[in-house]
Order: C-alpha cells, then sequence, then structure tokens
C-alpha cells in the first residue's frame, strides 16, 4: 500500500457483500454449468472472456488453468469478478435464467480463479521481443492498465503517467469497499505490472506539469485514459456550505482515509445512479441512522441497477422521487435542504415545498469530464467533454488513442479494459505499419 494510505481507513468497516465461494462450493457450482457452445455468457461480457472453458476447469480442479483463459481476455479479471454488475451481464444471460432456475453464479467463480492467482503469485505472461517503439499512456485506472499490459506483450516500451502517488484509478478510489477495498485494487495493479518494462511516472499531471504536446518528443504512441473529473455541483444557493459534498469525493475520502460522519445522523444523496446507491449503501453500513436518495425522476427512470437498489432499500434507505433541492442552509453548516416536488417534465409543482433536515448532503448528479484536455490537439475531436474514438479507440490523431471513462462518458470496469485492450492491439497495427506520433520525424501542430 502507498505510505500515504492510513492503514485504519473508513472503508475497512466493511465486510464483502458476496462472500468468495470455498472450494467444495466453487466445484459444485461449476459442476452445474451446461458448458453451452454458443453461450450467451460469453457474448454479454465486453471483453469475452470463455466462461464456459473457465468453468469446466475449475470443475475438473484446474484453477491455475481456469485464471488463465479469464486473465487471457481480461487481465483485471479480478477486480472485475468483484465490481462487475453481472446481474445484467454474463449471470443476467445465463440460459438458467429462461429455465427458471438459479443462474451459474459466474462472478463468484471468476473471483474464485482469479483471487487464487493474484495471492500464491501466478505468472502467466511475460513481455515480447522489444520493438524499440515507446508507448506513453495517461492515467493509471484499469484501461491504461490493460493497455499497458497487452502492448507488453506486443514488446512495446510503455510509461504510465497519473497525477495521483498510486495506481489504480476509480478502482482504488470509487468502488465500493463492500466490493472491493482500494489495496486490494493496488495489489491487482502491482500484479498485473509485474510483467515489467512499464516506467511508473506517478505526481505527474499531464497538461500542468507535461504538456500533451511534448508527449509526441519522446513516445512513438500516446493512449488516453484519464476517466472522469469532479462532481457535478447542485447549482443553488448553500451548496458551498460545509457538510455538502460530492458523491465521488466523499466516497474517495471514506476509502482513502477517514469519511468524516461523526455527528451526522440524517444525510441525503441528491440522484438515483449507481454512485448515489453506492453512497446511501455506505452511509447506512457506516451507522448513519437516516438515509434518503432525492431524484428528479421516477424509480423506474432511475439510473441505477434496480439490483443494487434493492439491496439499499433492504438496508433501510428510503427515496424521495420526483423532486429537487432549491436550497442548502444552515448557519454554519448544513442543516437542511429545501425541497420541491417536481412534475413529469420535471418543472416545479406549485405549493409543494418541503424540507429535508440533514447534517451532510452529497451530489452524485454526474461528474466533469476531462476529454477536453485533447481539445487543443488538431485531428481529436471532443464533444461534450468527451473524446471521440473509432472501434479501435482511434482519436483521428495518429498516434493517439484514448478508452475508459473519458470516451465512453463513464461505463462499467470491463467496458474500461476491453477499450484498453483494443487500442493496444490498434497501436500495435499503426506501430508496426510505420505509423504512430512520429517521434523522430517532423513535429505536427
Amino acid at each position: 500500500m502507498p505510505a500515504e494510505f492510513p492503514v485504519e481507513r473508513s472503508e475497512t468497516a466493511f465486510t464483502d457483500y458476496k462472500l468468495p465461494l470455498s472450494p467444495a462450493h466453487a466445484a459444485a457450482e461449476a459442476g452445474r454449468c451446461l458448458f453451452c457452445h454458443d453461450a450467451p455468457c460469453v457474448r454479454a461480457c465486453p471483453t469475452h472472456i470463455d466462461i464456459p472453458q473457465f468453468i469446466r476447469k475449475i470443475a475438473n480442479g484446474n484453477d491455475r488453468g481456469a485464471a488463465k483463459t479469464i486473465l487471457e481476455s481480461n487481465i483485471l479479471g479480478m477486480s472485475c469478478a468483484r465490481v462487475c454488475p453481472v446481474e445484467v451481464l454474463c449471470v443476467g444471460a445465463c440460459v438458467y435464467n429462461d429455465l427458471e432456475e438459479p443462474p451459474i453464479q459466474i462472478g463468484k467463480l471468476q473471483r474464485h480463479a482469479t483471487d487464487r492467482a493474484i495471492d500464491e503469485g501466478w505468472r502467466f505472461f511475460q513481455a515480447g521481443t522489444p520493438t524499440g517503439r515507446r508507448v506513453a499512456l495517461v492515467g493509471a485506472g484499469p484501461a491504461s492498465l490493460a493497455a499497458a499490459h497487452e502492448l507488453r506483450r506486443l514488446g512495446h516500451a510503455c510509461t504510465i503517467f497519473d497525477r495521483r502517488g498510486f495506481l489504480g484509478g476509480l478502482n482504488t478510489t470509487g468502488i465500493a469497499p463492500h466490493k472491493m477495498k482500494a489495496d486490494r485494487s493496488v495489489t491487482e495493479a502491482a500484479w498485473v505490472l509485474q510483467i515489467g518494462g512499464v516506467d511508473l511516472r506517478t505526481g505527474v499531471d499531464i497538461g500542468r506539469d507535461v504538456a500533451l504536446a511534448d508527449l509526441e518528443h519522446e513516445f512513438d504512441a500516446v493512449f488516453v485514459g484519464i476517466g472522469l473529473g469532479a462532481d457535478s455541483r447542485a447549482g443553488v444557493p448553500g451548496q458551498d456550505l460545509p457538510g455538502v459534498l460530492g458523491a465521488v469525493e466523499w466516497i474517495e475520502r471514506m476509502k482513502l482515509g477517514d469519511a468524516g460522519l461523526a455527528g451526522v445522523r440524517r444525510a441525503v444523496v441528491v440522484g438515483a445512479g449507481n454512485t448515489a446507491i453506492d453512497a446511501v449503501r455506505e452511509l447506512r453500513a457506516l451507522d448513519v441512522s437516516h438515509v434518503t436518495m432525492l431524484y428528479r425522476g421516477t424509480e423506474d427512470a432511475m439510473g441505477g441497477y434496480a439490483h443494487e437498489w434493492r439491496a439499499a432499500k433492504v438496508a433501510g434507505v428510503r427515496a424521495v422521487w420526483r423532486a429537487v433541492a432549491t436550497a442548502f442552509e444552515g448557519t454554519s453548516q448544513l442543516e437542511r435542504l429545501q425541497c420541491v416536488c417536481v412534475d413529469e417534465s420535471r418543472t416545479p409543482i406549485a405549493g409543494s415545498q418541503f424540507t429535508l433536515e440533514a447534517d451532510l448532503a452529497l451530489l452524485a448528479i454526474g461528474q466533469s469530464r476531462l476529454g477536453s484536455t485533447l481539445a487543443g490537439l488538431s485531428g481529436i475531436t471532443v464533444e461534450s467533454g468527451i473524446v471521440r474514438v473509432d472501434a479501435h479507440g482511434f482519436t483521428g490523431r495518429p498516434g493517439w488513442y484514448a478508452g475508459g471513462d473519458c470516451a465512453n462518458g463513464g461505463k462499467e470496469v470491463v467496458n474500461a479494459v476491453a477499450e484498453g485492450m483494443t487500442a493496444a492491439r490498434a497501436i500495435d497495427r499503426e506501430l508496426a505499419a510505420g505509423g504512430g506520433t512520429g517521434r523522430m520525424g517532423a513535429r505536427r501542430g
């Protein structure tokens, strides 16, 4: 763990929501699989892991072979086993659902094999023959880690830049701790990079400490995987009061240090996406007695996953639908939210004002998008803060690729991994064809 991570972090109070399988249970569950030839679970996985193959290996007692099958397709298979919304991906596609039988616990089986791989230090991959080409990767989250690993297998030297002092990106700072804790993410990142040949430059803010254009003078290609930015603000009076925070900001604080909940009995989370649901579940688990989710739409229209919201309701979270905050109030600290109900067009309804008492309000209404960082480079198109790329992650500027949240607007970890690996192969093809940023040739504007 990095030195700046305190041992006693608020997230350490959490236990796994989905407990791991014992070896006997894993073998029994694997034995239930029908090993479908045209497996819908494989099609549902963005990294297209050969799920029947790895499950068959577990059933035959070959956990090592199962882990290799998983990691060939998804080098961050350990974290994805924990954080993927399998209920709407592989498990949701399992044919047992059509038979009205419990689907195969694919995520737990994947965790069973990949946990052993990480914990026992199994090594499956080695760097390819050096090509003499160098690739910069901006950001140290899942997309860049996946891209760097694939590029090293193809023989290219890699340098990862990140403004933080540790690896993992949102896996480290933003994943709900009942799914995965920060130290587990850092451990996985170290395991991925044991392939060697990856230079780490942490504490470097690209665009401030190093100009993006300057990367072309040092590297043959650049992959940008910078994720999303700061929490969006509410734009109403009182939003800067102590006690009003961005949800992503608060989750990071809770994961890497102290959640700052002393004296907090009543909390309101504004929004109803997956970040909002994570936050309300975490607040309840950390003994905040009254937790409310405030959303301008209906329960059916919420952005968060239904299975996650069901778990939140079981934990005692309540929701107020079709309502918005119009002001945050308090003398020197947040004390209440002034709210109003809205209709289907989200227009305030006259006479519907009400008050929610709160010691803490978390805003989970979106994040800023960092794609505009690249807006100054010719050939790269940025729309609404999102970097536009083709199916291979190519930005339109020779040698420049992007993936993860900065290019997809905010999807799952598994999508970031898939995009990073796809871009790495495209970079390899471009470099093999003699393309790239042309660092040894003329500079472009």
